[in-house]
């Protein structure tokens, strides 16, 4: 037996296998789209929702890794508490199965079938579902070829002595394979990968579902490691997420350890004459065994991981809500969760300029500090989402995400620059105070009928962009030809006071500059608005190709 070169086929073969996962889930994410990210939009406190949350999310993705690194992250942003994330844990270690199931399908005959209609549809594609339907095919032949190099590799071993001897040490020593299992997987990172060798070794009728078995359970430990090196440098309540993680999958391997034989029996009389099926199964009845076993104990996972790490961050945490480095694991939500985060710049940006206008009619000098604290704020965010923002540029994106994603750094510059126009009225405001000018009862009035037109635009472009609401941004260019409109009447109305000499040339000024910064506010207003038509008509076009293309080859 040559060692060296079983061991380049098996290299090779996983390596495929890999790839062909990460093209499969790649593909699934960006076909899924927005529907990915309703998932995790709308998680709630009922650990059901949350199970199948995070069970459709890592079938999609493929990868309960990933799917946990971003649980961390959302628990670090505060937006997900540890009852939720428990739920959405345990969820992906039942989306986790798929791959294994898929695998043990067995089609690896026509693997290059897949690779060569998959290849196709990618080079001569425009883009759009078709495209990532493309991808999709494609990953499902590269990780059967991976699975026919793997298998292929390890034939040599069916007639090793050393390896019946390895096989014969683990069938009497159970806890030796959970070790094995757990080892390879932390090494690997990917639990479906270790699957996918046991399932070539059991094609190869070398590894019996008794020796199996161990190793899968120690597989679902294994795969605890990402989330606990994602954790580090986080806060408290992130890190109980990943203790969860590790304690829900070490019981749950105690749990089925002293039940091996019976899951042994009952998967075999299953499918008895096909080993790789039999440890699919297993990983599927496992997998979904342990949730239904500790769904009902979530509160003492979490009361448990309180014990590891005591204390909690009570603090309202600085700078951005929503978003972390985690979860450009999966671009699609990473996208989703930087809506939001922009939608929460908005508000700021929006009460910044309601507390400046208050403190012009009240000469409040506690709201004009204010508002230069919240204006900074919004320029922290700015410089946080616009970060978030070039790093997820950089990752594999959708033609579709790619559009989003320029329009967003748009976006957020519009509203930093609302901001920095809202701290100016309330500059103004000080300046007005602190020279003991008074507005006549007349331009107080024009300037709330200016006030009341810009924030109705404001509140428009934010609600449009948080909705995806074409009609809403359609409705802001109305408002905003009605600020310019009122804008220069009440200009028209402020020379005929100063020539009248009912006002002073003083007042006039900030009067003035007043009118200006509401105009501003308005024009950015409308340069959001105008991001979400562009957006949608973006993506219309896209479809369109797509329809086009998929008539032409019909």
């Amino acid at each position: 037996m040559n060692i060296g070169s079983m061991l380049i086929g098996l290299f090779g073969g996983l390596g495929l296998f890999l790839y062909g996962m990460k093209v499969m889930g790649d593909g699934l994410e960006n076909a899924a789209g927005e529907k990915l990210k309703l998932f995790f939009g709308k998680i709630a406190s009922n650990p059901v929702k949350a199970v199948f949350t995070g069970a459709v999310v890592t079938a999609v993705i493929q990868s309960s890794s990933a799917t946990t690194v971003m649980v961390v992250g959302f628990v670090n942003a505060g937006i997900m508490n540890l009852y939720q994330a428990a739920g959405v844990i345990m969820g992906a270690n039942i989306g986790t199965t798929i791959t294994g199931q898929l695998v043990a399908l067995n089609l690896t005959e026509i693997a290059p079938l897949f690779v060569g209609i998959g290849a196709l549809i990618v080079i001569f594609s425009k883009g759009g579902k078709v495209k990532e339907i493309g991808s999709i095919i494609l990953g499902i032949g590269i990780l059967f070829l991976g699975m026919k190099s793997m298998s292929g590799s390890m034939e040599p071993l069916a007639k090793s002595e050393g390896f019946k001897s390895l096989v014969a040490t683990l069938s009497f020593n159970p806890f030796l394979g959970v070790l094995v299992g757990l080892g390879l997987t932390a090494v690997v990172q990917s639990s479906a990968a270790t699957i996918g060798i046991l399932m070539a070794l059991a094609q190869n009728g070398v590894l019996p579902l008794t020796v199996a078995l161990p190793v899968l359970f120690g597989d679902n430990i294994g795969t605890c490691a990402t989330a606990l090196l994602s954790s580090i440098g986080t806060n408290k309540n992130a890190r109980k997420a990943a203790v969860i993680h590790l304690s829900f999958n070490i019981m749950g391997t105690i749990i089925f350890m002293f039940l091996l034989k019976p899951v042994n029996y009952f998967i075999t009389a299953l499918t008895p004459d096909n080993v790789a099926a039999q440890i699919a199964n297993a990983h599927t009845f496992f997998n979904i065994a342990n949730v239904l076993i500790q769904i009902w104990f979530i509160k003492y996972l979490v009361a448990f991981a309180n014990k590891v790490i005591p204390g909690e961050e009570i603090e309202e945490k600085l700078g951005v809500q929503y978003i972390d480095d985690r979860l450009l694991e999966t671009p699609v939500i990473a996208v989703g969760q930087c809506e939001k985060e922009i939608v929460h710049m908005a508000q700021k940006a929006k009460g910044c300029l309601e507390m400046a206008v208050e403190s012009l009619k009240n000469g409040d000098e506690e709201l004009i500090k204010k508002v230069g604290e919240t204006e900074d704020f919004i320029d922290l965010l700015e410089e946080e989402i616009t970060k978030f923002l070039v790093k997820l540029s950089n990752e594999d994106l959708s033609k579709q995400q790619v559009d989003i994603v320029t329009s967003m750094f748009h976006v957020v510059k519009d509203i930093e620059r609302i901001g920095d126009h809202a701290k100016n009225v309330s500059d103004l405001s000080r300046e007005k105070l602190n020279k003991r000018l008074i507005f006549s009862e007349e331009a107080m009035e024009e300037l709330q009928s200016l006030y009341g037109y810009t924030l109705d635009a404001l509140t428009r472009a934010t609600g449009s962009f948080e909705n995806n609401n074409i009609q809403l941004a359609k409705s802001v260019y109305e408002v905003e030809e009605k600020i310019d409109k009122v804008q220069e009447l009440l200009r028209d109305n402020d020379i005929k006071r100063l020539s009248r000499a009912t006002c002073e040339a003083r007042v006039s000024a900030i009067y003035l500059d007043i009118l200006s910064n509401f105009e501003r506010i308005g024009d950015h207003s409308l340069n959001i608005a105008e991001a979400v038509l562009d957006i949608n008509h973006l993506n219309k076009l896209n479809e369109s190709a797509m329809v086009n293309q998929i008539l032409g080859e019909n």
